[in-house]
């Protein structure tokens, strides 16, 4: 049986990605597609939208009967609403695979709250590709504790948030290779040692590019990953709504769907 499928930022580029992915693989089944109350989409049909033909399912701003429906929850929102949706989440005893980014101390303790009663698959980027990254900035982190660590990162320029989701969770797995606290350079001026900095570019229309810089005395290592189509999102979405289905309640990342 198809797997019961809510979408929250259904009508955003990733969430029509999303839809599109869903139609198109047989295990799983859209039944909702949520948007926030202002959208001047509400109503129309969530296929059209994402450019195929007509699924049966409406675009709505209401997530109580969709998620109730639900076996899983794919958000790609923004940060509020996806705080709510976890709690939601947590209530309907559901998988919540969350590719938000942009949450504040707050926002974490919450979803961190609603992770004791939901399966939350949480990720700043749900690619496979940069999962793997993140697992080799952690290993190269510990092999070359010397060395001075730069994350380059661009998006299209109508991104918001800076640097992105995916670059600070390279600076974390970074940070958890050396075995402490993320420490962030703040500003120009002289590296304070240990410290990671972070440099957003923005224009066009680029998917997403992202850079692990390791420099040491006399030589330089780069880890990098090059994002050519959402759909490599939408695939790892998919992959963690499949893997968290019957787990236990709690927060996971990428790298536990991978098992790295």
């Amino acid at each position: 049986m198809s797997i019961r499928t809510v979408i929250a930022g259904a009508a955003g580029r990733m969430g029509q990605s999303l839809i599109r992915a869903i139609a198109a693989d047989e295990s799983f089944q859209l039944t909702g597609a949520l948007a926030s109350a202002a959208n001047p989409d509400l109503g129309n049909d969530a296929g059209t939208l994402a450019g195929i033909p007509a699924l049966g399912v409406a675009l709505a701003c209401d997530p109580l009967p969709a998620v109730a429906a639900a076996q899983v929850l794919i958000d790609f929102s923004a940060p509020a609403a996806s705080v709510a949706l976890a709690a939601l989440a947590a209530q309907a005893r559901i998988v919540h695979v969350m590719g938000t980014t942009g949450f504040s101390e707050d926002d974490e303790t919450r979803i961190g709250a609603a992770a004791r009663h939901a399966v939350i698959v949480k990720s700043g980027n749900m690619s496979l590709g940069v999962t793997l990254l993140a697992a080799l900035a952690k290993q190269a982190a510990k092999a070359l504790p010397g060395f001075d660590i730069e994350i380059v990162e661009m998006h299209h320029r109508r991104k918001v948030d800076a640097p992105s989701g995916t670059a600070l969770l390279l600076g974390e797995a970074a940070a958890e290779g050396r075995g402490e606290p993320l420490a962030r350079r703040a500003g120009p001026g002289a590296r304070d040692t240990g410290s990671i900095g972070f440099a957003s570019l923005r224009g066009g229309t680029v998917v997403g590019e992202h850079e692990v810089v390791f420099a040491g005395p006399h030589e330089r290592i780069a880890l990098r990953h090059v994002a050519e189509d959402r759909s490599i999102f939408a695939s790892g979405a998919l992959a963690a709504a499949k893997w968290g289905l019957g787990k236990k309640p709690g927060l996971y990342s990428m790298r536990d769907v991978l098992g790295l």
